[in-house]
């Protein structure tokens, strides 16, 4: 019997509950390949001033890539001709954007801080061997240069290689190429938009003593709360 996940988010100044949508939409697309000069510079940014990790996920410079990089605006206009066709005309206008690098993920969810939204991802990296895993639901996803993603927030995930079964630093060391850069939008979850196309219902009762003492961002596990283990995607009840 699958869990069922219920997210706590703020609404204005209320929280509010909604379910945790099992839907993950993706594509390819055409996307330019990068030139020299803002490949140079992402190495160098990750490389350097960030120093990445295995399993971390960071924001990057986004002006320094757009200034530099003609294409830019092709990839932008591929997603969101993407995203109209998926029933979300307008939305990436109106959201949120940001560059990020990962060199892998650990698995995580991101509800505690952006449960008010979906994730709309655009890779722009080639293919490192990596895929971005949802252990909750099943989807595997090959990430490529033009892989597009679309998911809800409280759903575990993580970037591993591929062929594994979980998440192993080793699998990161730094002396490999396996760094993505990818660009991500906050969709707005309350757009009735959003909501259908991921299917999210608002105010349930899966839990309501849970619901009435709710006084921060956060997803519960069949109304209770829980954390995501890094390594295996699982969830674990709080102590």
């Amino acid at each position: 019997m699958r869990d069922v996940l219920t997210s706590y988010f703020w609404s204005g100044d209320a929280i509010r509950s909604r379910s945790v949508s099992d839907i993950v939409l993706s594509g390819t697309l055409d996307l330019p390949v990068p030139p020299a000069r803002v490949l140079a510079d992402w190495d160098r940014e990750t490389s350097s001033r960030m120093v990445l990790e295995p399993g971390d996920v960071e924001v990057m410079r986004l002006a320094r890539t757009q200034m530099r990089w003609p294409d830019y605006t092709r990839c932008v206009r591929a997603m969101s001709e993407w995203t109209g066709a998926l029933g979300l005309p307008g939305v990436l206008a109106s959201s949120d954007i940001a560059l990020m690098a990962c060199r892998g993920a650990r698995y995580h969810h991101d509800g505690a801080q952006y449960g008010g939204a979906a994730f709309c991802n655009l890779f722009l990296s080639e293919d490192k061997g990596l895929d971005v895993h949802f252990p909750g639901t099943g989807h595997r996803i090959p990430l490529t240069r033009g892989t597009a993603l679309i998911f809800d927030t409280g759903q575990p995930h993580g970037v591993i290689q591929r062929g594994s079964s979980g998440f192993d630093a080793a699998d990161f060391a730094l002396d490999q190429d396996c760094t993505q850069i990818f660009l991500t939008w906050e969709l707005p979850v309350e757009d009735i938009r959003v909501a259908r196309a991921l299917n999210v219902d608002f105010d349930i009762d899966i839990a309501p003593s849970t619901r009435l003492q709710a006084d921060e961002e956060q997803v519960c596990v069949n109304g209770e709360p829980a954390i995501v283990c890094p390594e295996s995607g699982r969830w674990c009840r709080v102590e």
